[in-house]
């Protein structure tokens, strides 16, 4: 489960992925703008550390771009690359934030996600010691399934439309654009993520988990 906290941010999501997002070899659309938020759903990283939430983004009248993102306490070495920006978070302080796809933590949570079937995440708030569940802006559910979720060390992330990240044992692939050129057919052992929010009825392919 996701804890999420009533706090200010600032520059907030939106602002820090403004200046980041144009200038990405994948992004489609108006060079500047205020991004709108579509929708979101989150994994959980089993040692609580780093959150880990993905994000689809507009701008103007541009497709609907997908951001996974990780937050963490303190900078992650040797990631500067995958570097959105810094913020303040008014509860938990400085918080980094990385384009997931450079981030192993967000790695080992997708292909867990995927292959597991767990899925997103359930977020809530906890107000005056009681917990109240958020409902999500959308959902994700697992076509196919491949094994069990062993994810070894992340050796290469190609960042293009879908970006391929490389480990050991597994190849993940997280569509950028949606729609866009689609996710590279895997054969029969490939599993895919697909979600489904407002105005998007039908499952749309997020992202794709094939052993190698």
């Amino acid at each position: 489960m996701a804890l999420l906290h009533q706090a200010e941010i600032r520059p907030t999501k939106l602002e820090l992925l403004a200046g980041w997002l144009p200038g990405r070899r994948w992004y489609s659309g108006p060079a500047a703008g205020e991004p709108v938020r579509v929708a979101a759903y989150r994994f959980d990283d089993p040692a609580g550390a780093v959150g880990i939430e993905t994000i689809l983004v507009r701008l103007d009248t541009g497709p609907v771009h997908q951001v996974p993102l990780t937050y963490r306490d303190a900078p992650l070495a040797d990631a500067d690359e995958w570097l959105v920006g810094t913020t303040h978070h008014s509860v938990l302080g400085p918080r980094w934030v990385y384009d997931g796809c450079g981030d192993p933590v967000y790695a080992a949570a997708l292909a867990a996600a995927i292959l597991t079937g767990t899925g997103q995440a359930q977020e809530y708030f906890e107000i005056d010691g009681v917990r109240e569940i958020r409902e999500p802006s959308m959902t994700v559910a697992t076509t196919g399934s491949v094994g069990a979720p062993v994810v070894g060390p992340v050796r290469q992330v190609v960042d293009g439309d879908p970006t391929r990240i490389g480990t050991d044992t597994v190849d993940l692939l997280v569509a950028r654009r949606l729609p866009g050129d689609g996710l590279p057919d895997g054969g029969p052992a490939a599993a895919t993520l697909t979600g489904r929010w407002p105005g998007q009825s039908t499952p749309m392919p997020l992202a794709s988990v094939r052993p190698r």
